[in-house]
């Protein structure tokens, strides 16, 4: 019966299993015959569906033919979970309140020895990641600093930085978008290049009062004999989200570190 029907998620919090619980002793206790009853292959339950309006109480069916709870609730739709994953453990795992609620309702015995059953704890069920928080932090994995990583110990030469000019971009109407120009010797490397314009950068910026810049891109080309770089980026005064953000103190002290010069 459970390979017929596609499990889905289940829409709400179950706490199915405390009538289960109570069917059970029910049956154990009215029986005279020593041995243990015979399964029942399927068992009245009860759900608690909790949605934006809040705890409703309905009635199911649970087939015993699988290791798997099948909940067939009243409206035609299965809710499948197994005994073994977070699901099925988390049916187990219901509040006070909850089995209050369910004792008032279906007018259960949940006295010590049936409640010894459940493993009872007034906090909420725990839930996973959003797909938001989980993209978030793919996101953050990603990220990079403001300056590429360098070897333990690098120092740039001086002699291969020839200069550098930051003017805003043409045609950006908020004034946020700024291009670093830097100018350096053939066949320097493209890490180095970046580095240089970002530190000159945040030389700028700390005199602008400008706290964070998100690099956009990064062109380059030769003339003159020079290595020509344009470095764009986007000023703002709160952190922003990037693949490659600077901050302006600590990037000026990396650049010092590093021998990069921030004029």
């Amino acid at each position: 019966m459970a390979g017929a029907l596609a499990p889905r998620p289940a829409p709400a919090r179950l706490l199915a299993v405390a009538a289960i619980a109570a069917a059970l002793a029910g049956c154990a206790s009215d029986s005279k015959d020593p041995r243990p009853a015979t399964k029942p292959d399927e068992l009245g339950v009860a759900v608690v569906q909790k949605g934006k309006g809040g705890a409703k109480l309905t009635r199911g069916r649970v087939s015993t033919k699988s290791g798997d709870i099948l909940i067939l609730e009243p409206d035609g739709s299965v809710t499948e979970v197994a005994l073994d994953s977070p699901s099925g453990r988390d049916a187990f795992d219901v509040s006070e309140e909850e089995l209050a609620a369910l004792s008032v309702n279906l007018g259960l015995d949940l006295s010590a020895p049936l409640a010894g059953n459940f493993n009872i704890s007034p906090r909420q069920v725990r839930r996973g990641p959003t797909a938001q928080e989980k993209a978030l932090e793919a996101f953050a994995a990603r990220t990079q600093p403001a300056l590429p990583r360098f070897p333990a110990g690098f120092q740039a030469d001086p002699e291969v930085f020839l200069g550098t000019q930051v003017q805003t971009v043409r045609g950006d109407e908020r004034g946020s978008l700024v291009e670093v120009i830097a100018n350096l010797k053939p066949g320097v490397d493209a890490d180095v290049a970046l580095a240089y314009a970002t530190c000159a950068l945040a030389g700028w910026a700390e005199d602008e009062g400008q706290d964070y810049a998100r690099h956009i891109r990064t062109l380059q080309d030769k003339r003159r004999g020079m290595l020509l770089v344009g470095a764009v980026f986007t000023l703002s005064d709160s952190k922003p989200m990037g693949l490659r953000v600077m901050e302006t103190s600590d990037t000026l002290r990396e650049c010092k570190d590093r021998g990069f010069p921030a004029a």
